[in-house]
């Protein structure tokens, strides 16, 4: 049996050596060398710059070179263009936008998100997305004139999103990269879906959208302080859902297991394996509870998406006006943004894009049978440029997947003595060199294709 370095999970767990033929974890060095890469002054340059415009409300100033949302996505073009000269034109800036009205933009007002496109050498219509919002805000939503420095909400997702152009854009990789600062989060998430409706213009197949969105700061409402973890958010049942699919996936399950899930078990691993003394708390929520970000939008078309968080947010330092009141400070100013702290989130953010860029596509058609057989199959369709393939199981009530088995270039395989009613399943796909997919569920719940792909699964 030919086996390749595992890429996906350092999970080499008892089961897994009973479940069958285990190489050690083969750790890729090139992620490394890509974290080692990132220097927290030069976000914190980056984040004193957006501060220094004053706010960056949706509908402030938009003329202006020094103050309002006009000069901040200017500015933030200006670094995308810049980053393109220094990698030899590799990244192409785009400008979607879309002319707003409604219960949080009274008057017609032209929202414009800030993209930078680095094309794929081998499958360019797979995307891999990382995004923050560069507009803020103070107590009142509306208040468009008022100083709202938003350096944490949102300037040190932006700040990531230019570290990781930065550093990924030296690179080549087989999907294609995209960089994007969007506008309008705090007047309705308004430029994630700009972002989503060009992605579905365009024809990209999204296999990932990881949205930053307060990133920056380690301290908690308790003044404690904690460096070690960031929260990675994502749905569980797909917002596209549809009623027959509901039914499946109820009776089936699945519940756990959506694309965006199975994209935040990848991200963990990736937190396992490259960074040190930082780890991911997966959180079976799409959002935190009542709140929402731009990847809600990215979920309402059909791609996989999670929300990446600190650890520990600090509520007097969000959507507040700036002031003092009993000794404390509120606003979201820079001397609460961590950048040693930040830092790892973009670490984060770098090798799990590189690792999914370089993988093979996620399978496609992952199908299953084993009811009333003491064995369980699965199939799936090839996938374009995988050297094989492997099968992941767990316990139903397991958070991180625990048994494998190589497959090869096969694509079908019996599990003997697996029993279909006692684990989840899912199957990805590994690349010559190591790199493996996210791992996809059975079934439309965890198909990583979007709405109105020809390749999406039936009901």
């Amino acid at each position: 049996m030919r086996t390749l370095p595992l890429a996906l999970a350092g999970l080499l767990l008892a089961g897994a050596t009973a479940a069958g033929a285990q190489t050690p974890v083969a750790e890729h060095p090139l992620l490394h060398r890509l974290a080692a890469e990132v220097r927290p002054e030069r976000m914190r340059a980056d984040i004193q710059t957006m501060v220094d415009f004053g706010t960056r409300h949706t509908l402030s100033e938009t003329r202006s070179e020094t103050r309002g949302i006009g000069a901040a996505r200017r500015w933030v073009q200006r670094e995308f263009e810049a980053i393109s000269s220094d990698c030899g034109g590799c990244l192409t800036v785009v400008t979607p936008s879309d002319t707003v009205t409604g219960r949080r933009v009274p008057t017609p007002t032209e929202v414009v998100d800030v993209v930078a496109i680095q094309r794929g050498t081998g499958d360019p219509n797979r995307v891999i997305i990382i995004s923050g919002h560069l507009d803020s805000r103070v107590t009142d939503v509306m208040n468009f004139t008022d100083d709202a420095p938003g350096a944490n909400d949102d300037a040190s997702g932006v700040a990531a999103v230019l570290e990781a152009a930065r550093i990924l854009s030296k690179h080549r990789f087989d999907a294609t990269l995209v960089f994007a600062a969007l506008s309008g989060e705090e007047q309705g998430l308004l430029g994630g879906k700009i972002l989503a409706d060009y992605a579905r213009a365009q024809g990209w197949r999204v296999e990932a959208n990881l949205n930053n969105d307060i990133v920056g700061n380690s301290e908690g409402q308790s003044g404690v302080r904690d460096t070690t973890r960031v929260r990675v958010f994502s749905e569980g049942t797909k917002t596209v859902e549809t009623e027959a699919q509901e039914e499946r996936r109820r009776y089936n399950g699945g519940e756990v297991d959506s694309s965006s899930r199975n994209l935040a078990r990848f991200i963990d691993v990736m937190a396992d394996r490259y960074l040190t003394n930082f780890d991911v708390e997966m959180i079976y929520r799409t959002d935190r509870y009542g709140r929402g970000g731009d990847q809600v939008e990215m979920l309402r078309a059909g791609f996989p998406a999670v929300r990446i968080s600190e650890g520990a947010e600090n509520y007097d330092r969000q959507h507040q006006d700036l002031r003092v009141e009993n000794g404390v400070h509120y606003g979201d100013t820079i001397d609460g943004v961590d950048f040693d702290y930040l830092a790892q989130v973009a670490r984060l953010n770098i090798v799990s894009m590189a690792a999914l860029a370089n993988a093979p596509a996620t399978p496609l058609g992952v199908s299953i049978e084993g009811a009333v057989k003491p064995d369980t199959t699965l199939r799936w369709e090839a996938v374009p440029g995988a050297a094989g393939y492997r099968v992941w199981w767990r316990p139903t009530t397991a958070p991180q997947w625990t048994h494998s088995r190589w497959a090869g270039d096969a694509t079908e395989i019996t599990l003997p003595g697996v029993v279909i009613d006692d684990y989840f399943f899912g199957v990805s796909a590994v690349s010559e060199d190591g790199y493996e997919s996210p791992v996809v569920f059975p079934g439309p719940s965890g198909s990583f294709v979007s709405v109105g792909d020809p390749a999406a699964p039936a009901s």
